[in-house]
Formats: structure tokens, C-alpha cells, sequence
């Protein structure tokens, strides 16, 4: 069976209900957990996709320093996936090293931190990506972050913005995308989550209110994201063609 390569940045963040998605679509999954001192491979040889996920560090540290020790490297296999077009999918973090690993910047928002249920907006760009294009107009997303991309990388297509946090999705190349949001959690994720959070703190929210604000979200989310996932198998195993950008496509997934 064809395999996807899953990086978990943070023991919080695993793969989750997106993980459920992705063998549905027909990939084997290989988690490596670098946090808990599992090695990255040099290069994505055997893997026909990359995922990375979340976690609550930034990509780097005011000083300039990498924000976890396998920072560099993972940078390193997000610009090979990028360049020899494997297909590549970033969740909150995730999407943020796939920036910095690019050239582009991520900063603490000014805006603040952005958590729990929320929308994002489609770009016109997205009507003809391959993965967005039967995303609805304004899709439904669970947001954690307090840190944003603040400049994309170049040549870098946005394909979702929000009015506080522009760049909530885009794509690099033809085969690899970053979602500042999230789409992986379950409710039992956004508990662990709401549990002491600082964000939640320094918001003033109270933590049962979005935790049951998020649990009512969550059938909508799979609504929206499991076919999204299911596509993004579908490229991985060679079922979605380059001429995907250009001519419709069957809804895969429900």
C-alpha cells in the first residue's frame, strides 16, 4: 500500500480524525514523532505524501534559533517534497514551517490569538485547485493559534483568507498545501486543548463554552474536510491528474 509520511510535532496535535480520512482515501500511514526522538529521514524516498502537524511552538525563536532541534531538517524535507512535487499537506504549524522553509515569515500576531469555531473565506484562486475547489465559499475550520503568516513565500498561491489572519491557506507548487487552521480534531483533541489554556486565558473565554462550541462544529467540519482529505489521497496515489487544475472533477469522498 502507498504511503504518507506523518510528522508529529507535539504529542497535543496527532493526526486524528484526519488520519481516519487519509487511510479511508487509501494511504498507509508512518508517524514518526520527533518530539519523542524518533529521527526524520533524509529525504521522502518510499513516501508518496508528507503531512505535518500542529504544535503550540513557533517555527523560530526570537533569537533567530530554530523553535524545536528537528526544525532544520523538517525544513529540509518540506523544501525536497516541494521541489520534487510530492504531495504535501500542512496543518497550523505545519503550514507555518512549509512558509519559513520557503522564505517566507511568521511572527506573533498582532491581531491576537485566534481559537475555537470559526470560517474562513475561499480566494478566486481557489476555483481551480485541485483541493479547494469543492470547498464551500465560506467553510467551517477550528482555529488555535497565536501566531500568524505574515508574508507568504514567493510565488505562493492564497487560496483562503479570514479579516483578521489573510493567509489561512495557500499553495506552493501544484502539490503542496498549508492550512493555518485546523481540521484533524476531534472533541476529546479541543478538551486536552481548552485544559489550562494560556490562549483561552488571555482572551477571557471561558474553556467549556468553546469546547461545546467546537463539539457542535464537528460533524460540519467533516462535512467539509473529510472529502478535502480524500483528494488529497486521491493525488498522492496518482488518481487526480496534472490536468486537475483545469477541468472539473468527481466529488470524491461522501
Amino acid at each position: 500500500m502507498a504511503t504518507a509520511l506523518v510528522i508529529e510535532n507535539d504529542p497535543t496535535d496527532d493526526i486524528r480524525r484526519l488520519g481516519d480520512w487519509l487511510v479511508e482515501g487509501g494511504l498507509e500511514l508512518r508517524v514518526l514523532r520527533p518530539h519523542a526522538g524518533d529521527e526524520l529521514p533524509a529525504d521522502l524516498d518510499g513516501y508518496v505524501a508528507l503531512v505535518v502537524l500542529g504544535g503550540p511552538h513557533l517555527p523560530y525563536l526570537p533569537d533567530g534559533s530554530p523553535g524545536a532541534p528537528w526544525f532544520q531538517k523538517l525544513e529540509g524535507l518540506l523544501r525536497k517534497a516541494v521541489r520534487h512535487r510530492v504531495p504535501t499537506l500542512g496543518i497550523c504549524l505545519g503550514a507555518q514551517l512549509l512558509a519559513t522553509s520557503h522564505a517566507g515569515l511568521v511572527e506573533r500576531s498582532t491581531s491576537g490569538p485566534e481559537v475555537g469555531p470559526a470560517v474562513v473565506g475561499k480566494r478566486d484562486a481557489a476555483d481551480s485547485d485541485p483541493l479547494f475547489r469543492y470547498v464551500p465559499l465560506i467553510p467551517d475550520v477550528f482555529q488555535w493559534h497565536a501566531d500568524e503568516i505574515t508574508e507568504l513565500p514567493h510565488g505562493a498561491t492564497l487560496l483562503a483568507a479570514s479579516t483578521r489572519y489573510p493567509h489561512q491557506a495557500f499553495r506552493l507548487g501544484d502539490r503542496a498545501w498549508g492550512l493555518q487552521f485546523h481540521i484533524e480534531c476531534d472533541t476529546a483533541m479541543i478538551v486536552d486543548w481548552a485544559t489550562d489554556s494560556r490562549l483561552l486565558a488571555e482572551l477571557g473565554y471561558d474553556p467549556e463554552l468553546v469546547v461545546d462550541a467546537c463539539a457542535r462544529l464537528m460533524a460540519d467540519v467533516e462535512e467539509v474536510w473529510q472529502p478535502f482529505a480524500i483528494r488529497f489521497a486521491a493525488l498522492a496515489l496518482g488518481e487526480l491528474g496534472d490536468d486537475s487544475f483545469r477541468r472539473d472533477l468527481p466529488l470524491l469522498g461522501h
